[in-house]
């Protein structure tokens, strides 16, 4: 059969898309369709897919569609023989029935094939199947794209007969369909298919009519002012943004901050033209965050700071959905728009600062924090206690870390926040600030809420990281307790971030030297005292599981990131011994290192053999004082000299955190061990030499599995 292939194009025009999800509502339904047609043998050789997305329209191209997919041979299993034909071989009642159903009336007995023997035997029709034609083929994905879209929240709407309703993620009003320039005549939410589209609202000059698929592109941005697709649209914003800054000396900010924003204000313009506002500099005496977050969040502009992207400026940039010659109006509007935004954020803020932040602490008897765990208020009390006391373990000034908790929450009083939430610590960092708080009080108001710790803790900040800890703690031990923790994808609390930045805060104190002789923190001790904190706050709240479960918890949040960056053994095997948290990572690359000496997997071999023996025998007394001289064998004398010579070197090592010299220190046991195995019989008749022998293997399994067990190497 003749196949012709063209180019296909489809698109959805409709009332304005959620901006949030434009980008991912385009590419899931180009992704959709063309998998749709790809199933049905529709998709040509070398076939690229493009997906446009605009705020009225989702679309793709296909570069090369079949008009007619190729006939394919088809199996259809029918039934056993056994059952199917009648003992004179003629189609049984049955089969009649079974071939009915499938289609296939017209088969015979004779064009029926058997497969399999005996009991087995089954009656197979391999025939040719048609292929799919482009209408059939194309109706059937769209259907699918269509009720597969992840759209946010469906709406129903009423078709123009006043009767019909249907339902999708915003009212549509055109379809286009194109194979090169012949409209195949599909359907989809009351809409039959043509080749009209519209281009922009205010400058698109009304209906366009495409004249084949290869045109869609031009014709939009030509005719119709449109850029069809999204990252065609956000290259050009971001490009205009950049150049705009540029000419003004300018920056436009942490980049962190500025690709969001462009995915969004991409998915609210077709015609995108950037343009420069200001606002009067007085408004710069209050906190750029407050500016920073009012232009962003609520207009959807692009502050401008200076040339190293710290300091706010006066200026702004406007992403506007019009291109006009003469700008004023649209630049002077967007700045009579700003203007009162940051006169409330000027008012909260002066407002705000005419009353102390310590006096605002009782109020926070009044926002309940969970009605299981009690108010903020309460909540702050928790914190001061449990903050003293990680500040005492750290070596850090526990009058300031308590202070900084009493203060931590104050904020969420105040009118700023009250008006923009994402301003918690920000704004308490400033008022405390303000009230001439000690630096690292501030400092530690500020970073509460940041997601994880990125540098060493060192005297300037170790009471932010003493604070840090306790909010995250209190966070993971209290909500765990009460029966809230995570499930599936589900994290209302945010545990499995409060593990990461807990992780993290270990990591920075390690990196720092703060977790040295003498400190007494670590995670099981940094759980128990929260929940000792917790019950004498609230009653028996937490008890030794909910402590166990928190500690496994983190720690398999820390195998799943260590598994990104090292080998995923070395990681069990650290994290099988529990080790100061502050010591995985030095572990695991020591263990790393062993692995790559020529001892290793016999040891971990081994030592694998060893831990089983031990398991078999826990009747036996392991804890018997070991007697060189009571083995019995050459072989275990032999063995326990060497251990007892190495024993000595890898413990000073061990306890100097030399994990990689510790565990090099064990390869010249290989031979001593190999020979035991070979020659000795742990399990012995008599029982002073058994009891010896499984001495002998018990402190090696010890001084084995130090830094790690080494039986996950094997």
């Amino acid at each position: 059969m003749t196949q012709t292939v063209h180019p296909l194009l489809i698109e959805l025009f409709t009332e304005e898309l959620p901006p949030k999800v434009l980008r991912q509502l385009g590419q899931a339904f180009a992704d959709s369709i063309a998998a749709g047609l790809a199933q049905r043998g529709l998709i040509g050789e070398d076939n690229t897919v493009t997906a446009f997305a605009s705020p009225r329209r989702l679309g793709v191209r296909l570069s090369a569609v079949r008009d007619q997919a190729p006939d394919a041979p088809f199996i259809e299993k029918l039934m056993p023989v056994s059952v199917g034909l009648t003992a004179d071989g003629q189609a049984a009642p049955s089969l009649l029935k079974k071939l009915a159903a499938k289609g296939l009336e017209h088969v015979t007995v004779a064009e029926l094939a058997r497969e399999g023997e005996g009991k087995a035997e089954q009656l197979v029709y391999r025939g040719i199947a048609a292929g799919a034609n482009l209408q059939t083929g194309l109706q059937a994905a769209l259907d699918t794209a269509l009720t597969s879209l992840p759209i946010p929240k469906v709406m129903g709407y009423q078709l123009d007969d006043g009767e019909t309703t249907v339902r999708f993620v915003r009212p549509a009003h055109g379809l286009v369909a194109l194979f090169g320039d012949t409209v195949v005549p599909v359907g989809a939410l009351g809409l039959t298919a043509g080749r009209t589209t519209f281009g922009h609202r205010f400058q698109g000059g009304g209906e366009l009519s495409i004249a084949d698929a290869g045109a869609y592109e031009t014709t939009l941005s030509g005719q119709g002012n449109v850029i069809a697709g999204f990252d065609e649209r956000r290259a050009i914003i971001e490009g205009q943004l950049r150049s705009k800054a540029a000419e003004l000396s300018a920056s436009l900010g942490d980049e962190a901050d500025v690709g969001p924003l462009l995915d969004e204000v991409t998915a609210l313009v077709e015609r995108p033209t950037v343009y420069v506002g200001q606002f009067d500099e007085e408004f710069l005496s209050v906190p750029q965050e407050c500016l920073i977050l009012t232009m962003r969040l609520n207009q959807k502009y692009f502050p401008l700071f200076d040339a190293d992207g710290k300091k706010l400026t006066h200026r702004f940039l406007i992403v506007s959905n019009m291109h006009l010659e003469d700008p004023t109006n649209i630049v002077e509007g967007n700045q009579r728009v700003v203007r009162p935004r940051l006169a409330d954020a000027r008012f909260f803020f002066e407002t705000d600062k005419k009353q102390p932040l310590a006096n605002r602490v009782d109020q926070l008897t009044n926002i309940v924090y969970h009605n299981k765990l009690g108010t903020q208020r309460e909540r702050v009390e928790r914190l001061r206690l449990l903050s003293r006391w990680v500040a005492e373990q750290i070596g850090s000034n526990p009058d300031h870390a308590d202070r900084a908790a009493l203060l931590a929450k104050a904020d969420l009083v105040t009118g700023m926040v009250g008006e923009f939430p994402e301003l918690q610590g920000v704004m308490g960092a400033y008022y405390a600030a303000g009230n001439d708080e000690p630096a690292d009080v501030v400092a530690a108001i500020h970073g509460q809420y940041r997601i994880r710790l990125d540098e060493p803790v060192t005297a300037e900040n170790a009471t932010a990281t003493a604070l840090f800890l306790a909010e995250r703690a209190d966070t993971l031990v209290g909500i765990w307790a009460i029966g809230l923790q995570p499930t599936g994808d589900k994290d209302p609390f945010g545990l499995r971030r409060a593990a990461l930045g807990t992780i993290s805060a270990f990591e920075q104190l390690a990196a720092g030297g703060r977790l040295g002789e003498g400190s007494g923190l670590s995670l099981a001790t940094l759980f128990a005292k929260a929940g000792e904190v917790l019950n004498a706050a609230r009653g028996e709240v937490v008890n030794a599981e909910h402590l166990q479960a928190v500690e496994q918890f983190v720690l398999d949040r820390y195998r799943n990131q260590l598994a990104n960056s090292y080998e995923r053994n070395a990681v069990e095997a650290v994290l099988a011994v529990s080790p100061p948290l502050a010591q995985v990572i030095e572990r695991v690359r020591a263990v790393i290192a062993f692995s790559a000496l020529p001892e290793a997997a016999s040891l971990a071999a081994a030592n694998k053999r060893i831990g089983n023996i031990l398991k078999k025998a826990e009747d036996e007394d392991k804890g018997a004082t070991l007697d060189p001289l009571g083995l019995g064998d050459s072989a275990a004398s032999e063995l326990a000299t060497m251990m007892k010579f190495v024993q000595t070197d890898a413990e000073l090592l061990y306890e100097e955190r030399k994990f990689t010299e510790a565990l090099e220190k064990l390869a010249v046991l290989k031979e001593s061990v190999d020979n035991f195995f070979a020659h000795v019989m742990v399990m012995a008749d008599d029982l002073e030499v058994r009891r010896n022998r499984l001495a002998l293997l018990a402190a090696l399994h010890r001084t084995m599995n130090r830094v790690a067990d080494l039986s996950r190497l094997a």
